[in-house]
C-alpha cells in the first residue's frame, strides 16, 4: 500500500500543470497517495488543495489549513517546503492532534531568506523569521536537504539530515540535443530574478569595468524583478554592450546559453543553483561567487571560475579571463558538461528516493 503523504509549500500552481511539473507529480503519484497545499486557483486536479493567500496571509491561515488536510486526508508524513512550512505543520499537527510525521526540506538559507529575499520591509521581520526557522528544524522529524551546504546549515543547528539529495525539475529543453561548442565572440549570460540575492548591483559594476578592458564583449541579462533599476541603468550606459530580456522560456534559455560563452552568478546566497545545472547541461563554464551551494555544483578551474562575494573587481578579472580566452572557456564548458550528470535525475528516480525517505520516517 502506497503511504499517505500531504506535501506543503507557498509554490504557486496553475492547473492544469505544465507537461514537465506533470511528469514530476505523476511520478511522485506512482509511489505515494499524495496530496499538495500550495497556492493557486484550486480546481481541474483533485490531488491539488489550492489557496489564494499569498504570505504573509498564507502562512497566518497555514496551520488551519494543514489541520483541515489532517484531519480529512489523514497523511503519515507531511512534506514541507522549507522551516516556515514546516513551522506551520507542527502548529497544524498540534491543532489536529493526528500523529503525522513532518519531514522539512531545506532547499536554502534560512538566515538570508528576509535580508535578501522580497521587499525591504521584511528584513524587519529576519530576528523572528531566523528563530521560527531554527526551531521547526530542531523540532521536524526528520530533515532533508539539497547540498553539502544546505546540510551544513542543518548541522550548525545540531541536526543531522536523514538524506540528501536534488530535487528533481525538467531540463528536458538543455538536454534535448547535443551541446554546441561557445562562440568565438565573447558573451555572457545571466538568467535569474532581478533580487537582492543575485546581487546585480555587483553584476553591474563588474560589467562596466569588464566593458572597457574588452569593448567587444557582450552581456545578455535575463530576468525580472525588483532591482530592475539597476539593469535599465546598465542598458542606458552601454547600450552595444548589454541586451536585456525580462523572460525566456526554458527553450530561450537554453539557445541563449548556446551563444554565450559563460554564464555568470554573482548570488550571495544561493541554495542550488539551478542554472548552473542548466549551463552545464549545455557545456557552459560558471563564473560564480564562492557563496552559498555555488561551490558545490562549480569546481573552481575545473567547470568555472569561483570569486569572492560582492566583489566587482574579482568578478570582473574572473569574466575577462574566460571571455578573453575561448580556449579556456572550451575546457571549462567541457568541465561543466562532463559534471552535469551528477545534478540530472529522472522523475521516477526523485519519486524513489522520496518513497524511500517516507518510508524512513513513517516507520
Amino acid at each position: 500500500m502506497k503511504p499517505r503523504v500531504l506535501f506543503v509549500s507557498r509554490t504557486r500552481y496553475r492547473l492544469p500543470l505544465d507537461p514537465g511539473l506533470a511528469r514530476k507529480w505523476d511520478a511522485l503519484n506512482a509511489e505515494l497517495d499524495l496530496r499538495v497545499l500550495a497556492t493557486g486557483a484550486d480546481g481541474g486536479d483533485p490531488r491539488f488543495h489550492l489557496v489564494p493567500a499569498r504570505s504573509p496571509a498564507f502562512y497566518l491561515s497555514l496551520p488551519l489549513q494543514v489541520a483541515r488536510e489532517l484531519r480529512t486526508f489523514r497523511p503519515a508524513v507531511i512534506v514541507a517546503q522549507s522551516p516556515y512550512e514546516a513551522g506551520a505543520a507542527l502548529v497544524g499537527r498540534a491543532l489536529a492532534r493526528v500523529p503525522a510525521r513532518v519531514l522539512l526540506e531545506v532547499h536554502g538559507d534560512w538566515d538570508t531568506a528576509t535580508r535578501y529575499y522580497g521587499s525591504p520591509l521584511r528584513r524587519l521581520l529576519e530576528p523572528v523569521s531566523r528563530t521560527a526557522a531554527r526551531a521547526a528544524v530542531r523540532r521536524a522529524d526528520a530533515v532533508r536537504t539539497v547540498s553539502p551546504f544546505t546540510s551544513s546549515l542543518v548541522r550548525r543547528v545540531g541536526v543531522e539530515p536523514a538524506a540528501t539529495f536534488t530535487t528533481y525539475y525538467d531540463a528536458s529543453a538543455f538536454t534535448a540535443s547535443p551541446p554546441v561548442p561557445p562562440p568565438d565572440s565573447a558573451r555572457a549570460l545571466f538568467v535569474g530574478v532581478l533580487e537582492r540575492y543575485k546581487d546585480v548591483h555587483t553584476l553591474a559594476e563588474a560589467w562596466r569595468r569588464v566593458a572597457a578592458r574588452l569593448p567587444e564583449a557582450q552581456l545578455h541579462v535575463v530576468g525580472r524583478g525588483r532591482e530592475r533599476e539597476t539593469v535599465e541603468r546598465l542598458v542606458r550606459d552601454l547600450p552595444k554592450q548589454v541586451r536585456w530580456d525580462e523572460w525566456l522560456s526554458p527553450d530561450g534559455v537554453a539557445v541563449a546559453l548556446d551563444g554565450a560563452s559563460l554564464l555568470v552568478l554573482p548570488s550571495v546566497s544561493e541554495g542550488l543553483p539551478r542554472v548552473v545545472m542548466e549551463a552545464f547541461a549545455r557545456g557552459r563554464a560558471v563564473v560564480g561567487a564562492r557563496a552559498g551551494g555555488i561551490p558545490d555544483i562549480v569546481e573552481d578551474g575545473v567547470s568555472g571560475i569561483l570569486v569572492a562575494a560582492g566583489d566587482p573587481e574579482a568578478l570582473a578579472n574572473g569574466l575577462v579571463r574566460v571571455l578573453a580566452e575561448p580556449e579556456l572557456a572550451q575546457t571549462l564548458g567541457a568541465g561543466a558538461r562532463a559534471a552535469s550528470g551528477r545534478w540530472l535525475q529522472t522523475p521516477e528516480q526523485f519519486a524513489m528516493r522520496m518513497r524511500e525517505l517516507v518510508d524512513e520516517v513513517r516507520s
